[in-house]
């Protein structure tokens, strides 16, 4: 039976729910480290590694695999949905419309994720988690564009559509686990094992296959174990239990701690922009966490 779990927020599993963003920020760095594999490709052998893993622990600890897979069809349409689902739309927008135009777009989905969740019992939405998030948006602007101009262009529609289906699915993934929190967190193991089958079928249908060198394999596998395993498992556990629109907010620093370790590595240089883009990103966060630190502030010592 589904279940919101309202009621049951607590700021641990937002502090869990938060890890998925530490994670996903390290991606784009390890993405350096892939060479020319191709994107499907990448995405078959990190959630089949996530997969392996997952099994690994069911295994290990004699956990009843069944009790975690046998799932009512519409847990497996939404969180298959919800990983292949962003993934094929990202890789199809960033290959129908100018990379920029995309990011810019798919970045829209912690907004979404906020606004989305006032749709859910028990929860409201208030000045400060829109004014958050938006602050956060406006940072994500700046990263993405370095502070240049953005053109829309009539010819990348199918681009631009792309990216919004993105956004809008990784955001209703997110908020639609929180209805089915009696779902056991380790399901979404399953959902990493199939997101690897159709990733498999896009990679064979759509791209040549490049065997990775022993240093990719290792780039790989961490891909499995963090921000392409790992952290769709802590996600889920902060979209069941924590708060919601805290960590829609908290979001936005993704891809400003993935621009700061770009930089500590060498690969992209401090600016302006990026100054900036910090203040916009950590105080929208701040804002949009307001119901985090707020409420231990005014709690009795």
């Amino acid at each position: 039976m589904a279940s919101t779990r309202s009621a049951a927020s607590t700021p641990r599993a937002t502090a869990v729910g938060a890890v998925a963003i530490l994670l996903w920020a390290c991606l784009a760095l390890m993405a350096t480290g892939t060479g020319s594999i191709p994107p499907f490709e990448i995405v078959t052998i990190a959630f089949a590694l996530a997969f392996v893993l997952s099994l690994g622990k069911w295994l290990l600890f004699r956990e009843s695999i069944s009790g975690h897979l046998r799932q009512p069809a519409a847990v497996w349409l939404i969180g298959v949905g919800g990983l292949f689902g962003y993934h094929f739309l990202y890789f199809m927008a960033l290959k129908t419309a100018p990379a920029v135009e995309a990011n810019l777009i798919n970045y829209l989905w912690p907004l979404l994720i906020v606004l989305f969740s006032a749709l859910l019992p028990g929860e409201r939405l208030r000045w400060w988690h829109i004014a958050g998030v938006v602050l956060g948006l406006c940072g994500s602007l700046l990263l993405v564009t370095g502070g240049g101009r953005v053109a829309f262009r009539a010819e990348y529609t199918v681009g631009y559509a792309s990216a919004v289906g993105c956004a809008v699915t990784w955001a209703a993934y997110s908020v639609l686990s929180r209805r089915f929190g009696s779902v056991p967190t380790d399901t979404v193991g399953g959902f990493c094992g199939v997101t690897a089958v159709l990733a498999a079928l896009c990679h064979l249908a759509f791209e040549p296959t490049v065997w990775p060198s022993p240093l990719e394999w290792g780039v790989l596998l961490l891909m499995g174990l963090g921000p392409m395993g790992l952290a769709f498992f802590v996600w889920d556990v902060g979209m069941k239990r924590g708060n919601i629109k805290a960590l829609g907010g908290l979001s936005y620093s993704t891809p400003l701690l993935s621009t700061l370790l770009l930089v500590l590595a060498g690969r992209a240089r401090p600016s302006v922009e990026l100054a900036l883009a910090c203040l916009f990103i950590v105080g929208g966060a701040v804002l949009a966490s307001r119901d985090l630190w707020a409420r231990k502030a005014l709690s009795p010592s």
